[in-house]
């Protein structure tokens, strides 16, 4: 049996205060890594967004390329594609190499419309709009994400075969 040890009552105060500070800051830095700031820019995984930048860009650095893509249209108009989800910036450079806008971009998973079917730990997901379609979502059933992928390779070929087909009876 261990000895009985009589707590002061400022001690007992402070331990009190050092615990709430400490989930407190746990609980900031969990919101803060896992929440969007409101200068964010927010994409959705396989969406795109427009930013509309104050003067004409030269040159474009992405910090994390797998994230995001960046297209420029008409000179200080980037639309920016969300790839896979992270947290990622854009930094848009003029002629001169001065810094038009570092901008901090967040890709997130589009979860209306979004119907989730979880079999044990694995998952498939579907677009519900309003018909529900299976939808290619990193993280879902391998091999339901590979039987979708190779569907989504077959739709694919079969619209560019149509469109070149088209492009040449439009030739002739």
């Amino acid at each position: 049996m261990l000895p009985f040890a009589p707590h002061s009552t400022s001690s007992v105060a402070m331990l009190k205060a050092a615990l709430l500070a400490a989930s407190t800051l746990t609980a900031a830095v969990t919101l803060e890594a896992t929440n969007a700031r409101a200068s964010d820019l927010v994409v959705h995984y396989d969406q795109s967004q427009l930013l509309r930048l104050p003067r004409p860009v030269a040159e474009v650095i992405i910090g994390n390329p797998s994230i995001a893509d960046v297209a420029v249209q008409g000179g200080n108009l980037l639309v920016v594609t969300g790839k896979t989800f992270g947290i990622t910036n854009i930094i848009a450079l003029d002629g001169e190499r001065n810094v038009i806008q570092d901008q901090r971009v967040v890709v997130q998973r589009d979860e209306q419309r979004t119907v989730n079917l979880h079999r044990g730990a694995s998952r498939n997901s579907y677009n519900c709009t309003p018909n529900c379609s299976p939808s290619l979502v990193i993280g879902d059933d391998k091999e339901y994400f590979e039987t979708i992928s190779k569907h989504a390779e077959k739709k694919t070929k079969f619209s560019d075969q149509s469109s070149e087909n088209a492009a040449q009876s439009g030739a002739q």
